[in-house]
């Protein structure tokens, strides 16, 4: 029969069929229990879900007072000379540099600083302070003022990382249409397909290699030089200036205490006890006579 009887093929079939797709997309909003994902995608296997680990807590360091170090309330003075090295103190009883926590009892004022040993001999009040520190702490030349002066220690503390709050998901936006019966149909069919994945997509890109550093690493126990502590960041940045003019590296570090910043300039760290003679010797011909070996 010369006709074409495919039915696939037939214009009057396509309708009846985007019409009787249509009719099932109309069942689906009244019954609520189907759907075209549930005829052509296949149900999923259970799967174990991966426990992300929440951020694990960091250690910090921070100064604590240890008076059993080094502990003295008395009379200090500033001479008026001025004076290299920063914010320090000097006081007869110290057998080791230290650093401490200078308050000026008269007016609350307080700066971190160094402590230093002074001959005994020296007439006037066993604690003398330096230009930095007299003026952190606003004392007059000449004029003795009661100080408090005690060691600081680091002490490592856990601290509980913030709770991170969930993003609250806005609802999505619905917009309205006409809807054609032939067309909505149609497009449900097609939408049912699956769409193909190429594999190279999905594939994640390879991180780059972690390369150790290869610098050597001290075996000193103080590989680092302290040329001062100062409470001016200006004066920090001087000294360290004075430092590079020399030929070495300093570093300048920024600090907190009681509220505080205060600034550290060092240089190191020496690889050998003989490298870090030469720059102590190099650091105390520049004036910092008071520059001594620290940790860090």
């Amino acid at each position: 029969m010369g006709g074409d009887i495919n039915p696939f093929r037939n214009p009057a079939f396509k309708v009846m069929t985007g019409l009787f797709a249509l009719s099932i997309l109309a069942g689906c909003d009244d019954a609520g229990s189907f759907s075209f994902k549930d005829v052509f995608t296949p149900k999923p296997e259970a799967t174990e879900e991966a426990v992300e680990a929440g951020p694990a807590a960091t250690v910090i360091e921070r100064d604590v007072e240890a008076p059993e170090v080094f502990s003295a309330t008395e009379a200090g003075l500033w001479d008026g000379r001025p004076s290299l090295g920063g914010v320090w103190v000097a006081h007869p009883d110290v057998t080791e540099p230290e650093r401490v926590i200078i308050r000026n009892q008269t007016n609350g004022q307080f700066v971190v600083g160094a402590l230093f040993r002074r001959e005994r001999d020296i007439p006037g009040p066993r604690l003398q302070m330096s230009s930095d520190a007299a003026e952190a702490l606003g004392v007059l030349a000449g004029a003795p003022v009661e100080l408090d002066v005690t060691a600081l220690r680091k002490e490592a503390v856990e601290q509980a990382p913030p709770i991170a709050e969930e993003p609250i998901a806005e609802p999505a936006e619905i917009s309205e249409t006409s809807l054609d019966p032939i067309a909505a149909a149609g497009a449900a069919i097609d939408a049912s397909e699956p769409t193909p994945v190429t594999p190279a997509a999905a594939a994640p890109a390879p991180s780059a290699p972690v390369i150790e550093s290869s610098l050597p690493k001290s075996t000193l126990k103080k590989p680092f030089i302290q040329i001062g502590i100062f409470s001016q960041e200006a004066n920090a940045e001087r000294a360290a200036k004075q430092m590079r003019g020399a030929g070495l590296i300093p570093t300048v570090k920024q600090q907190e205490a009681g509220g505080k910043p205060f600034w550290r300039v060092v240089v190191g760290p020496a690889t050998t006890a003989a490298e870090q003679k030469k720059l102590l010797s190099t650091i105390k011909g520049e004036g910092f006579s008071d520059a001594y070996a620290v940790t860090n």
